[in-house]
């Protein structure tokens, strides 16, 4: 049996958090006098009322949440936090339509970035931070902050942080999941708060800063600006940029090996240095095409270069060149990037290089199984041995991602956009990228959808963010049956 209040409890605390973020913006509503206030406050307000009234009329029942109500939790939080997300985009009437603020708030809550905003500086400064910092929340997941401050409300979080953790990985920074959330929020924020002032000193306004500090440390890549980093022709502002997009689709976990001087554990990683390594490649053999096609400095294609094969391997999304305009043999190669991921254990989207090192490991130790059929080739990961539930896990994983591709991009093609348009907003939205190709490459967004689109594209970013199986799981008769 689901234990129903224990989740209305849950629900109520989460959206009086949510309230609470939402204040900040106040602030910078103020400030410049945007007019904004009353849309940023009645949403806080609206959200701080119905959780509390939820939160208390369940304070008295039992909170023992089970892995089936994580799950339904973690998957019911994203649903409420994008209904009252929602509300200061149409009340302050930056969105004209239901679904386009479902869609910017989703965008945001899931670090994906795309936008159906055509003209970003024109919006009010309160609700850009709102904006700004739904994607910082989103980021390392609001579960996993919940799990850190849970246990004052008398709140377990186990099962939260099973089924929230992006990315499959078992590594702990204490074997208590309290304090492990707590750690990685410590960094996250103390990394947030080291770019902001990187940013400000580089050039930004603080205002721009503080936003586009949030956004990349939750590699989401929304930005206060149309031209997104492009905007920003700043060398330091730029490698800055990539240094800490780079960090943000680390494991987070071996950030903070390194941040203790823990070097050996880093090196230990195999999906840190497959992460690195192909980072390196790609940006050594693509730059020399980008610099001749381009017609620039061999420094400005090599950063360009760089700084767009980071943003989409992280998910993060920023853009620093219409990456499109080269060749099309490199806009073939830049989508392909929108299916790597980062690191598991990162703020990064996409399927992760510890699935695709697993599925690659595998296949080529299949060629060993074939010749030598009764030899035991185990298959491991940073030196641990790979059971097969994990691997079967794995495989199903990666192939469910393929079969959704497909028939999400045959489905948004049947209602009436070109092939290329589809694959490109399919493949990033469940990546939570951001830019893809055609009509919603980097210099596009993706307003011109239909709302029955952007419902999808909306319910495809949710899937991407919790890994498919944190929803699809919902959908089976075996979720849903008594123990």
């Amino acid at each position: 049996m689901i234990h129903y209040r224990a989740i209305g409890k849950v629900m109520g605390a989460l959206l009086m958090l949510l309230s609470l973020l939402m204040f900040p913006g106040l602030g910078f509503s103020l400030y410049f006098e945007s007019g904004d206030h009353y849309p940023l406050l009645m949403s806080a307000s609206a959200s701080l009322i119905v959780g509390a009234i939820m939160f208390f009329s369940f304070a008295k029942q039992d909170q023992n949440i089970r892995k089936r109500e994580g799950y339904l939790i973690v998957t019911l939080s994203w649903v409420f936090m994008s209904v009252f997300g929602m509300l200061p985009y149409m009340l302050s009437g930056t969105t004209a339509t239901f679904s386009d603020a479902l869609f910017e708030t989703v965008s945001g809550l899931t670090t994906t970035g795309a936008s159906i905003l055509t003209d970003i500086e024109v919006v009010p400064e309160g609700i850009l931070f709102w904006r700004s910092m739904s994607q910082w929340v989103g980021g390392l997941g609001i579960i996993v902050l919940t799990v850190a401050i849970f246990p004052l409300l008398g709140i377990g979080g186990i099962e939260l942080f099973v089924a929230e953790s992006p990315g499959p990985t078992s590594d702990k920074l204490h074997p208590r999941i309290q304090e492990t959330a707590k750690r990685l929020w410590l960094i996250y924020v103390g990394l947030t708060f080291t770019l902001g002032v990187l940013y400000y000193f580089g050039g930004m306004t603080f205002f721009d800063a503080v936003n586009h500090a949030l956004t990349t440390m939750a590699t989401g890549g929304f930005s206060t600006k149309n031209a997104s980093m492009a905007f920003y022709d700043s060398a330091f502002i730029q490698y800055s940029a990539i240094i800490f997009m780079f960090l943000a689709g680390t494991n987070f976990t071996v950030i903070y090996f390194g941040l203790t001087g823990k070097f050996d554990k880093v090196w230990r990683s195999d999906e840190f240095k497959a992460y690195a390594s192909t980072i390196i490649v790609l940006a050594f053999f693509i730059t020399v095409p980008v610099y001749f096609y381009s017609s620039q400095d061999l420094e400005k294609a090599f950063r360009d270069t760089l700084f767009q094969i980071v943003s989409l391997i992280t998910t993060t999304g920023f853009v620093s060149a219409d990456y499109t305009s080269y060749h099309d043999g490199l806009t073939l190669i830049f989508f392909m990037l929108l299916f790597l991921g980062a690191s598991a254990g990162s703020t990064a989207g996409g399927i992760k290089f510890v699935r695709h090192l697993t599925f690659f490991k595998n296949s080529w130790l299949e060629f060993k199984r074939i010749v030598h059929p009764r030899a035991v080739v185990p298959l491991k990961i940073n030196g641990d041995r790979v059971t097969g539930k994990i691997i079967t896990h794995i495989m199903n994983f990666l192939l469910i991602y393929l079969m959704i591709f497909v028939t999400g991009s045959v489905v948004i093609s049947l209602m009436g956009y070109d092939i290329l348009t589809s694959f490109g907003a399919v493949a990033t939205c469940l990546g939570n990228v951001g830019p893809g190709i055609g009509k919603v490459g980097p210099i596009y967004n993706f307003a011109f959808f239909d709302p029955y689109s952007k419902m999808i594209l909306s319910f495809l970013m949710l899937l991407g963010r919790l890994e498919l199986f944190t929803i699809l799981v919902l959908f089976t008769p075996y979720f849903w049956r008594a123990n």
